[in-house]
């Protein structure tokens, strides 16, 4: 394809030879792209720090070109590279940069919490591939994902096509699924923990009046009664916290719900049901409140618990017992009249297939960053509203995986809301910026880009280097160890 004379004046060039010294990386290689590359950037514009100038010239052109948008030839791109940052939120999130030959890169997030190397290990996967050719790269890679933090880097690679294909196209991301349903799109949010009830009240006022939420979620755990004599059976067996996350892989952390042999006696029901009550005499009955983080019971004292605070009207119980127990969703479903919801840890349509065909659950709940990514996720969600299954939305990462959440949300009909996990962090939003203009979020509801490219939003480098984990503070490095394949992928003889 003979680049336009439209694309050549934007980087300040006469000849198609010139735009292939500019970014094509075998031509670049030799001395003489060099020179014809610091020519051309400089009668283009670019303007080059000394540092850069005795840098590779793949360096050069990643550094000077990374955010220059153009639109030439989506059928020619090329990826050449995936590089990643890992910040310190929510424990840690790791954010990956697909780059291509035409200077357009797209954004990716792999999960909270889990490795940048879910992602890395997919790069000699697509590299060469042109990224507008998303669904095929995606079942290239797809055998690659797993449940819960596994499937973070097909997603990571998956929301990053996108970005990277809309950018090419010119058009948001939700216009490639299919168009929107909603210009805003509705969140919740935690209800914040304080030390003393006057505290709290404050906090929800702030919560409801300031931030302008709509929907709200509670924490509703054994842990809240476990010092309370008579609440628990066989509670001391498993230690004094029960602490719901890390451990060793026979600690309370890391045993399914139905094996603790933990009962709640009726004194412990009435005490959980106080703590909801106390949280609904503040929030009052307009707001939906959710309700999560449980811990570790079986199915019969879910149902007890459920039953014990219906009166509450809760939007959802979630997570009660493990996602994969279907028939145990169906007889808490069929037990409750409280909405039971689960799907945060689910990878693909086919995972959430056998909950919403036995109609286990009255809600999906995918977190996009595991379920398959935006195209994926909005497959489960019309599948679902198929079998009158509605869908919410997890979320507790970075703006980068909110953006394509926030696309998937605005295209996908039977959407409800969308968490939004760091809501009270002064410095998340500032991780970014929009590339129309607008707010990522305000009184409540997420903005969904109605012009801007791709995800719509750029990373705010000197923002997102003040939050890099101690423990990997690079930014965007080469990662050639990554570039080769080794292994023959295919699944069947």
């Amino acid at each position: 394809m003979t680049p336009s004379k439209k694309f050549l004046n934007k980087l300040g060039l006469k000849d198609p030879e010139d735009v292939a010294a500019v970014i094509d990386p075998s031509i670049a290689r030799e001395e003489n792209s060099r020179r014809s590359f610091l020519k051309k950037s400089t009668l283009g514009g670019i303007a080059l720090g000394g540092a850069f100038m005795f840098s590779p010239i793949e360096e050069l052109v990643a550094q000077s070109t990374q955010k220059v948008n153009r639109y030439s030839g989506p059928s020619d791109l090329k990826i050449t590279d995936m590089r990643y940052c890992v910040i310190q939120n929510v424990g840690r999130t790791p954010i990956i940069r697909i780059d291509t030959n035409q200077g357009i890169y797209g954004l990716g997030e792999v999960r909270d919490g889990a490795d940048e190397r879910y992602a890395l290990m997919l790069k000699s996967r697509i590299l060469g591939q042109n990224p507008c050719n998303v669904e095929m790269l995606f079942k290239t890679i797809k055998q690659f994902g797993g449940h819960a933090r596994q499937g973070g880097g097909v997603c990571a690679v998956e929301m990053a096509l996108w970005d990277l294909c809309g950018k090419a196209y010119n058009v948001p991301a939700w216009q490639l699924l299919g168009g929107r349903y909603r210009d805003k799109v509705r969140m919740y949010a935690d209800t914040p923990e304080a030390p003393t009830m006057d505290e709290f009240k404050a906090r929800i006022k702030h919560r409801l009046e300031t931030q302008g939420m709509t929907w709200l979620k509670m924490d509703i755990s054994i842990g809240e009664i476990r010092d309370n004599p008579g609440s628990l059976i066989n509670r001391k067996f498993w230690g004094t916290n029960l602490a719901q996350w890390n451990g060793g892989y026979m600690d309370y952390a890391n045993t399914k719900h139905p094996f603790t042999a933990i009962q709640i006696t009726d004194k412990g029901l009435d005490e959980m049901a106080k703590i909801i009550d106390e949280v609904r005499s503040v929030i009052g009955y307009e707001i939906p409140l959710s309700s999560d983080h449980y811990g570790h019971f079986d199915l019969n004292n879910a149902i007890r618990f459920g039953k014990a605070v219906e009166k509450y009207r809760l939007a959802w119980l979630e997570d009660m017992v493990p996602w994969e127990y279907t028939d145990q969703y169906k007889k808490m479903s069929d037990a409750l009249e409280t909405p039971v919801l689960t799907g945060e840890d689910i990878y693909l349509l086919s995972g959430f297939r056998p909950l919403i065909d036995a109609q286990a659950v009255d809600i999906i709940h995918p977190d996009l960053a595991t379920s398959g990514g935006l195209l994926e996720t909005k497959r489960i969600g019309d599948y679902a509203e198929e079998k009158g299954v509605a869908m919410a939305m997890h979320f507790a990462g970075s703006p980068v995986s909110f953006m394509a959440s926030v696309h998937c949300a605005a295209a996908t009909q039977n959407f409800l809301a969308l968490e939004h996990h760091s809501l009270d962090s002064p410095w998340w939003e500032s991780l970014v910026k929009t590339t129309d203009g607008r707010k990522l979020f305000e009184k409540g509801f997420a903005n969904v880009p109605l012009t801007a490219p791709g995800l719509g939003i750029e990373l705010v480098d000197d923002e997102v280097k003040k939050h890099l984990i101690p423990t990997d503070k690079s930014y965007f490095a080469p990662t050639p160890d990554w570039n080769d394949q080794r292994s023959h992928d295919r699944t069947w003889s």
